[in-house]
């Protein structure tokens, strides 16, 4: 609904403390404070009251609308809209009252009253264990009360001699020691200040809030990602603190063309996301993209990068990912070198890159740390792995069930001893013991570390050897599933691994009903999916199709990195040029004579 700008304190008051809609108290017109008389023996100075301060505690609740717990009214879904644009008070009680309205209750926020050494009445409000208190004191309260600093006293003797009266700009720029201050007039703007770990400051007289940020930091230090484990190359990886995530990005890219656009995301969680991208490298198109899938989002929490990803991908019924996750700072600069974008998430180390294609899920952070003849026999002994991975279970049930003439001789009749003792077909035992195989995988990730992979090997052998001895499978079948499991591991991507675990058992279906017919059948729906699959509108299967020649260096081969010219087509049409042609070795072998 249409909420008309709020630019009075009083209205700001009484759509806190009003029972009523928020609509009828926007239709309704301002009210003035009343002012108490002085009692015999106070302060002259007496402090404003609000007249429905008094009158919500007389309302009767049975003929209001409440939505919450208590007869509150929730901020976020009914005042929060209502007061985007409301205007802080320059009385320090309402400011004081419309906080704790909408705060409480909430033991943990520290609302703290104090005078200036002007005599003035302050407020300062933050969250006990979100600020660091330690430098409170030392930072803002000791100044603002006692101003005993040298320099200062020019300073404070013109203030005392003008009304005794200090603004918010001469508190931020004479009297606090915080770098990063900052001055805010929106009542909303300094709600989510408070909320996000920072002080807000309110004084008597301005309708101004200002946030010094003295937030506390208490991150997991930077250690080695556990996911992506290399031999050789970088041991750092990020951390659940954006900030964090950012700074090992500014490290490795010392330039000012590395940008970084902040959103925050969910309507509860208000979580901060960051866009990161190579200014002049990056396609103008793709960041706007991306940008405006981010802006799009509307949900009630952000919890991890995963929510982003489901959230902002192409197409959301694929089994194969469209956005790429990482944990090494590294592999996310080399993305960005690409003309790729990263997004960060607050509370994850796990970062977002897109747009991706098929052949960056089979490459490995160690890839270009090697040397390329040892990383191209690795690569191509990944793409066996992966075929093995998709297709033996398959192709095994296809060949014992309809075409045995594939098979040689001697092989056919250990085969076929071996399933003369087993109750069900071929295609219900690798069904079974895949499920099986599945099954002790799961339960060795989520046991502890220390019993997890013993479990799952102890477990697998056991089984195994339990259901070839009671003849419920054969021992052929044990072998491929071993086999197929062990091809899966060598995918260096785990959710891209997950994707062909899971369109195996499709393919052992098809294999055990029409056979190898099925199995061609299964392959080319595959293709095909693959071929109309986009990542942020750039095909999958890039650069083999469309053809990209000078995008091929990271597809079947590595190429040496004196021949890595040139960037992907897809990703940057502006700035390709990646080396010179003074890196080839004809410039620095010695001349013979």
């Amino acid at each position: 609904m249409p909420v008309r700008r709020l630019r009075t304190p009083r209205k700001l008051h009484e759509l806190l403390y009003s029972r009523e809609k928020p609509q009828e108290l926007l239709n309704s017109k301002p009210r003035l404070a009343k002012k108490t008389a002085p009692a015999a023996g106070t302060d002259s100075q007496a402090e404003p009251v609000s007249e429905w301060g008094t009158q919500a505690q007389k309302t009767d609740t049975s003929k209001s609308q409440t939505y919450g717990v208590d007869g509150s009214v929730p901020w976020e879904t009914e005042r929060g809209p209502a007061l985007k644009d409301a205007e802080i008070a320059s009385e320090v009680t309402l400011t004081e009252q419309a906080l704790r309205q909408a705060l409480s209750p909430a033991n943990d926020i520290i609302f703290h009253r104090f005078r200036f050494f002007t005599g003035q009445n302050a407020l300062l409000v933050y969250v006990d264990g979100l600020s660091n208190t330690e430098l409170v004191d030392d930072n803002i309260l000791q100044p603002l009360i006692t101003a005993n600093v040298s320099a200062h006293s020019s300073v404070v003797a013109q203030v005392t001699a003008q009304s005794n009266f200090v603004n918010l700009d001469l508190v931020a720029q004479t009297y606090t020691h915080v770098a990063d201050v900052h001055k805010v007039h929106l009542f909303s703007e300094a709600l989510t200040a408070i909320l996000q770990g920072d002080l807000v400051l309110c004084t008597e007289g301005e309708p101004a809030a200002l946030v010094l940020s003295l937030r506390l930091r208490a991150d997991r230090t930077i250690e080695e990602p556990g996911t992506e484990a290399v031999i050789r190359g970088p041991k750092d990886g990020f951390n659940e603190n954006i900030r964090t995530s950012t700074s090992l990005l500014r490290r490795r890219l010392r330039t000012p063309d590395l940008k970084i656009e902040g959103f925050t995301l969910g309507t509860y969680s208000k979580t901060p996301v960051a866009l990161v991208y190579l200014n002049g490298v990056v396609t103008p198109s793709l960041v706007s993209e991306v940008r405006q899938r981010l802006q799009r989002i509307e949900v009630d929490g952000i919890l991890e990068s995963g929510y982003i990803e489901e959230l902002i991908e192409d197409n959301p019924f694929s089994p194969f990912p469209q956005i790429q996750n990482t944990e090494r700072p590294d592999v996310a600069v080399s993305v960005l070198l690409e003309g790729r974008v990263v997004i960060l998430t607050e509370g994850t180390p796990f970062a977002l890159m897109a747009p991706i294609n098929l052949w960056g899920a089979l490459s490995s952070a160690e890839d270009y740390y090697e040397r390329y003849m040892i990383t191209n026999f690795l690569r191509w002994l990944r793409f066996l792995f992966l075929f093995l991975a998709l297709l033996l279970p398959s192709l095994y049930v296809a060949i014992i069930t309809f075409h045995q003439e594939l098979m040689p001789t001697q092989l056919l009749y250990t085969v076929a001893a071996a399933q003369e003792v087993t109750p069900f077909p071929a295609v219900v035992e690798v069904v079974l013991m895949e499920v099986t195989f599945e099954a002790l995988r799961e339960a060795g990730l989520r046991l502890p570390k220390a019993i997890g992979s013993t479990i799952s090997i102890v477990g697998a052998l056991v089984i195994g050897e339990a259901a070839v001895q009671a003849g419920i499978v054969s021992a052929p079948i044990v072998v491929i599933v071993a086999l197929t499991g062990i091809a899966s591991f060598t995918i260096p991507r785990y959710n891209f691994a997950i994707s062909i675990r899971m369109l195996r058992f499709p393919l052992i279906i098809l294999a055990g009903t029409l056979g190898v017919f099925g199995i061609f059948v299964g392959i080319l729906a595959i293709i095909i999916h693959l071929a109309d699959l986009r990542s942020f509108g750039e095909p999958y299967l890039s650069p083999v199709t469309p053809l990209d020649r000078a995008a091929w260096n990271g597809t079947l081969v590595r190429p040496p990195h004196w021949l890595i010219l040139q960037r992907p087509l897809q990703n940057s049409k502006r700035n390709r040029v990646r080396a010179g042609e003074a890196t080839r070795p004809k410039h620095r072998l010695p001349q013979r004579n």
